[in-house]
């Protein structure tokens, strides 16, 4: 699986951004999907996951409420819609996935990954 991460960008605080992911292979509908973010210098932390078939969902608590992921398997696809934005959230977001197919916040349990996304978050 091949992931292609988009939709990054500048927004100001309070405001909202999509996440795209795009997925290649046909197997796509069969792996969860997480979105990860990294500041310089700190680990990669979960913001969400959502299993293979959309049916459980996992957000760190950090973006719970404000952050919504979700999944078109027929476009091979997954989304974050982030609303709500703050300056904390301005970091580099990746997506990923997972044969397993189940949701986890652990990302040495993912085995792909795409390239990161800048968001900025302006105060």
């Amino acid at each position: 699986v091949q992931l292609q991460a988009s939709g990054g960008g500048l927004v100001q605080a309070g405001g909202s951004l999509s996440l795209s992911c795009a997925a290649s292979g046909r197997t796509f509908s069969r792996y969860g999907m997480g979105w990860f973010r990294q500041a310089p210098g700190k680990q990669r932390e979960f913001v969400a996951g959502m299993s293979w078939n959309g049916v459980s969902t996992y957000y760190s608590d950090s973006v719970k409420g404000r952050f919504t992921i979700s999944r078109d398997n027929a476009k091979n696809t997954v989304y974050l819609q982030m609303n709500s934005l703050k300056p904390e959230d301005t970091v580099v977001y990746y997506c990923a996935a997972r044969a397993a197919g189940t949701v986890v916040g652990n990302r040495n349990l993912y085995e792909y990954w795409g390239q990161g996304t800048l968001v900025t978050v302006s105060s």
